[in-house]
């Protein structure tokens, strides 16, 4: 396991720089299967243990890894999947953690939930460009499967750590959508005050 200051959900891209000694060995022994759990930090910090972390994550892949002539890593990982901590195990020689999948099962029927977060995704990211602030694409186009494209939604929501946790820990798709499309409705309302403010 490893835990960290940021929230990593299915499909979204994170890279690693990877220098404690503990994690070093995390990496050489999670090389033949490529996949280690991520968790957020809830209290405390990524380096020296001692943190208080979150039960829900996500399994990270390592699609790249370049090891340093130092011992250093750099990885570039992808989540796969979500997963819930049944039992943190000792933390010797990195953390360990008893785990157990939690997939995701897609919604039937009604308007898939990506179309809606799309379309709000647009308008904030038009408000942000309006104001000079970095922004997704204001063409972007989330993709069919709905359960991806409201992970999608999250990653290009900017969401902070803590929300994307939230999102991460709803049960469902259909209640991930909602949350997001209220935590969005949020997002474009500070945004136009902004912007009449001057």
């Amino acid at each position: 396991m490893f835990p960290l200051g940021t929230v990593l959900v299915p499909g979204m891209v994170l890279p690693l720089h990877v220098f404690e000694p503990r994690y070093r060995q995390l990496v050489h022994d999670c090389r033949q299967t490529g996949e280690f759990g991520v968790t957020l930090i809830e209290r405390g910090s990524e380096v020296g243990g001692g943190e208080v972390r979150t039960d829900i994550g996500t399994v990270a892949r390592i699609v790249r890894a370049e090891e340093l002539a130092d011992g250093r890593f750099v990885l570039g990982t992808v989540g796969v999947r979500r997963i819930r901590v049944e039992r943190w195990l000792d933390d010797d020689p990195y953390p360990r953690a008893e785990v157990a999948d939690w997939p995701d099962v897609a919604p039937t029927g009604g308007e898939p939930p990506g179309r809606a977060l799309q379309a709000l995704l647009r308008r904030a990211a038009a408000l942000r460009a309006e104001l000079g602030e970095p922004a997704p694409p204001l063409d972007l186009e989330l993709v069919d499967d709905p359960i991806t494209a409201v992970y999608q939604a999250v990653v290009l929501s900017g969401a902070g750590a803590a929300d994307r946790q939230a999102l991460l820990a709803t049960p469902t798709v259909e209640a991930r959508a909602a949350r997001l499309d209220g935590l969005l409705h949020e997002q474009i309302g500070v945004l136009e005050a902004r912007l009449a403010g001057g």
